[in-house]
């Protein structure tokens, strides 16, 4: 987390760079998510006929494409936390940013939050609260 509060407009400014990654995030998050599933389905097969024939080259290539798509993920993520960010969600593409809102409950930090595809920032949540709590800012 943060140690410095951002207001809707220091948000709106990271938007264009925040877009390009957690758009990849997302995908790389959706690509690797597919690979984990086909690989454990794929091991389920294997397991469910007693064992069998693997093509141990392309199970190495698969499994080093995962590691790949999730390094990617976790770069994006950790570029968004230098930017101040804290992701919450890659599948919707939820993004916090601490900030303080004068109007509301004497200034007490608040959560400014993005979801990619938002033009600009828009709502925000208590630091206890999530998405489904999120208010349009004042």
């Amino acid at each position: 987390m943060s140690d410095r509060d951002f207001t809707a407009a220091e948000v709106d400014a990271l938007i264009p760079r925040l877009s390009a990654l957690m758009g990849r995030a997302m995908e790389r998050h959706q690509q690797a998510s597919s690979f984990a599933h086909a690989l454990k389905e794929e091991r389920e097969r294997i397991r469910l006929s007693g064992g069998g024939l693997v093509d141990r080259r392309e199970w190495k290539a698969r499994a080093e494409r995962l590691d790949g798509l999730t390094i990617e993920v976790r770069e994006a993520v950790k570029t968004i936390t230098a930017l101040g960010g804290t992701v919450k969600d890659l599948e919707q593409g939820l993004v916090d940013f601490p900030g303080r809102l004068p109007q509301v409950a004497g200034a007490a930090p608040v959560n400014l939050c993005w979801k990619h595809g938002e033009a600009a920032v828009r709502f925000w949540h208590g630091m206890d609260e999530g998405y489904g709590q999120r208010k349009p800012l004042p």
